[in-house]
Parts: C-alpha cells; structure tokens; sequence
C-alpha cells in the first residue's frame, strides 16, 4: 500500500516549465473540533486532557491542538503568500490528541472531509497524483513511506527505486515517522533498530536518484542529514565535524507543524510550537531543492492584538549563508550550526518557531545535560549505535 496514514500528495500541475517551481508542505493540521474560548478553562479543548487552559484565545492555545480559525487562516495564508504552487504536500496526522474512542470512525472522515474541502476550496483543481511530468515526458515519481511498520514495503521502495534509476526519475520520498532520534528528549526513537538501518542503507545505495526527503512527526522545524557509509563514524569529541570519508548524500527535512499542541512525551522541555507553514522552491527539471521559506503565526501575539498575522519566519539559504538546500549545502549548515554559537542560537529558535527563545550557550558543546537541553543529544547517541547519521 503506497499511501498510509492519510499522506496525500495534491498537485497544481501544467506541464514543466523552465522556471523554478515553488510546493507547499504542509502538516499536523490536528484540528480540534470542539475547541473553544471559555472562562472555564478545563472546557476549552478535549485536546488538552486534564489540563487547565486558563489563557485561550481565539486562534488558539498552546495546550491545546488547532481551532478552525487557525487551521482557515493557515491555508488562506499559504494562498496569500504562494497562490499557484505546482503542488501541495499534504502529510496528514489531523485528528486531534485524545483517545481513540472519544473519535471513531464517523469523526475521523468527517474531519478529513472538511480539511479536504477547504484546501480544495482555496487551492482550485487540487487533485492527487503520483507522477510529475518532466521536460521531456519522463516522470519524476512522489513516494511515501511509513517507518513504524513497513511490512514488505523496503522491496517495494528498492524496486521503484531502481527503476526510477533506470528510467532517469529523481524522487522525492514523503512519510511520517522520520528514521533516527527525536532531537528534544534521549533515547527516542520511532521505528525499530532493523527498520531504521534498511531504510538508511535504501537511501546510501540509491541516493543519486534522492531529490529530496520530507518527513514530519516531530511538529519541530528540523532536519537529518544522511552519510553515504564509505568512512568511519566521528569519535565522539569529534560529532560535530563528521570524518570526510562520511559524505553526505542526502537531506531530510523534517516539517513543523500548524498545530501549537504541547507535546506530552516525557522528558521535552518547552514541547510546543507556533504554528508553520513552509514553501519550498525546487528545479523543476530536476526536482533538486533550492531553498525552503517558513511563515509562521505568533500565537501568544496574534491572540492578545485580536487579528490573524502570518510571518516569515527564516529562508534557510539567507539564514544560513547557503547557496540552495542541497545535501553539501546542508551540510554547510550543520557546520555552520557546529561551529558559529550565532548560528546554532538560531536554529535553536527556529526549531520550535520561536515558542521558545531561550539561549543555547557554549556548555551545549561538552556537557551531556546542556545537550539534551540544546538538542545535540541525538548527534552523541547516533554515534555511538553505529550509524553515519547525524540529526540536528
């Protein structure tokens, strides 16, 4: 089954033209139906459990997943900046955080039906496809991928693969649970230990036909850098200057979400966000990426002054000093993050779009606590399971 998990790829498409072309990524709408402003605050959301919401505001709360007029707004936001992008991804995970039995059947479709109607709505003659038509008739093929529980799907992908080789087709791979660590708290990490290497040795031996990585999951803005597995891992001293030998082949883009919800996975510090909405720019010739531009709403603002606001957040080839957003431009970031505290001050706020703004300091650089706090972690338990990847 090649689409799982309500991924769907929606396409604005006429035929490939020689300018770059622009798509939307968009993700964890997780509306919550049933949200309301209230001055009883264990009524404001069902989303936030047992929580009081003391502070909700129209376009929503931190505790609590995302109101109609949040999720309205950032569709007609995405139209308002990018009104004719060449396609949407559209990655699911829409439902809202409670039980299972407090949803059922009748209200997951219901609220898929909605979601799907206001994109339509907006976004004229959306429709799903798989295939994208190059310059000269060949396809460029969109996968998707579901790391929990693959089932025979790793011969499926190596056999697109290989063809899409064969026929001249770059791919973009689309899935939900990225392979590696959850860069905010130790030791998580969302598929097996056997699933995550076969998909990192998919990625080594068929990279060349890579054009891009977009996953999501995380509701953090983020990214994981893929090593081809010709050198030897970094001593630990050495993480954030990986060994030469190690290139890198491809980038992984890990999307933020719309919804604000703060996550209640143990050990996360500051696990909200503000809700985000990234544009992507790529060659449509070749599907390489050359840049990503994420607008953001400023929740806590928007809800005090009483009037919707959308606004850029950071485009990674200006913040970061790159030339596009390649797999060694990437990397160019992650040194740049590495070795410049301005830089890694950065992506520290942009990693949760500016909910949190607190500083990063240098003790993030050798003490395991202050890498928990500024998100280093992964790099340290990557490698020391073994795996040429590094995760920001």
């Amino acid at each position: 089954m090649r689409l799982l998990a309500w991924q769907i790829f929606l396409a604005h498409w006429g035929g490939a033209r020689a300018e770059p072309g622009k798509f939307w990524h968009i993700t964890h709408l997780h509306l919550d139906p049933h949200y309301k402003v209230s001055k009883y605050p264990f009524q404001v959301c069902p989303s936030a459990g047992f929580q009081s919401v003391p502070n909700a505001g129209p376009w929503g709360d931190y505790l609590c997943d995302s109101p109609w007029a949040l999720i309205n707004s950032s569709i007609y936001a995405m139209k308002e900046i990018e009104p004719e992008p060449d396609f949407i991804l559209w990655t699911g995970d829409d439902m809202p955080h409670v039980p299972d039995e407090k949803l059922g059947e009748a209200a997951v479709l219901e609220i898929v039906e909605c979601l799907t109607q206001l994109i339509r709505e907006v976004f004229l003659g959306a429709f799903y496809s798989e295939k994208l038509p190059g310059p000269s008739g060949a396809g460029q093929i969109v996968l998707t991928a579901d790391m929990v529980d693959p089932g025979q799907q790793f011969q499926w992908l190596e056999d697109v693969l290989t063809n899409a080789s064969k026929a001249g087709d770059m791919v973009y791979i689309v899935g939900n649970m990225p392979p590696g660590f959850f860069e905010k708290t130790q030791n998580k990490v969302w598929s097996q230990e056997g699933f995550n290497e076969k998909y990192l040795k998919v990625v080594q031996k068929h990279g060349c036909v890579i054009a891009g990585q977009f996953f999501r999951h995380h509701h953090t803005d983020s990214f994981q850098m893929l090593y081809d597995d010709a050198g030897q891992l970094p001593a630990p001293s050495l993480l954030l200057s990986p060994d030469p030998l190690c290139a890198p082949i491809s980038a992984m883009f890990i999307t933020p979400g719309v919804t604000p919800w703060k996550t209640t996975l143990p050990g996360v510090i500051n696990g909200a966000n503000n809700p985000a909405i990234p544009v992507f720019e790529y060659d449509r010739a070749t599907l390489s990426l050359k840049d990503m531009v994420t607008y953001f709403m400023n929740l806590s603002q928007v809800n005090a002054q009483g009037m919707r606001r959308w606004e850029l957040q950071y485009q990674l080839t200006k913040a970061y000093w790159v030339p596009d957003t390649s797999a060694h431009s990437v990397q160019a970031v992650l040194d740049r993050i590495a070795g410049d505290q301005g830089a890694l001050q950065h992506y520290y706020v942009y990693n949760s779009v500016s909910y949190y703004a607190g500083v990063c300091d240098e003790a993030a650089r050798v003490d395991v606590d202050a890498y928990t706090t500024c998100l280093y972690l992964p790099l340290l338990l990557m490698a020391l399971l073994g795996l040429c990847t590094l995760v920001l």
